[in-house]
């Protein structure tokens, strides 16, 4: 047998597989926390209805840089406290 040498993965390989969300801030009352809320839709199965839901998550946000009512890009990362498991990526724009 051949011994075979793998190459180490690159740190953006790597982190590709983690999932990427867009949404709205609806709180920045916590110190370094932003509670984000995710949009999602689909179809209803038999009637065929779109069906809008929405998911409240907590997001790290290290600089206290998003505020309420910005659209930010998160990221999901490991558990950073027992109930925040994404840090924020970026403000793509600002309230009004």
């Amino acid at each position: 047998m051949s011994a075979t040498k793998t190459e180490p993965t690159p740190q953006a390989a790597r982190t590709s597989r983690r999932k990427v969300r867009s949404g709205v801030v609806v709180s920045d009352k916590m110190d370094k926390t932003i509670v984000v809320e995710l949009v999602d839709r689909h179809r209803h199965p038999l009637y065929g209805k779109i069906i809008r839901t929405t998911k409240k998550v907590k997001a790290h946000d290290e600089q206290q840089d998003a505020h309420i009512g910005d659209t930010v890009r998160i990221m999901e990362t490991r558990p950073l406290s027992a109930t925040k498991h994404w840090r924020l990526v970026e403000v793509l724009e600002r309230a009004k």
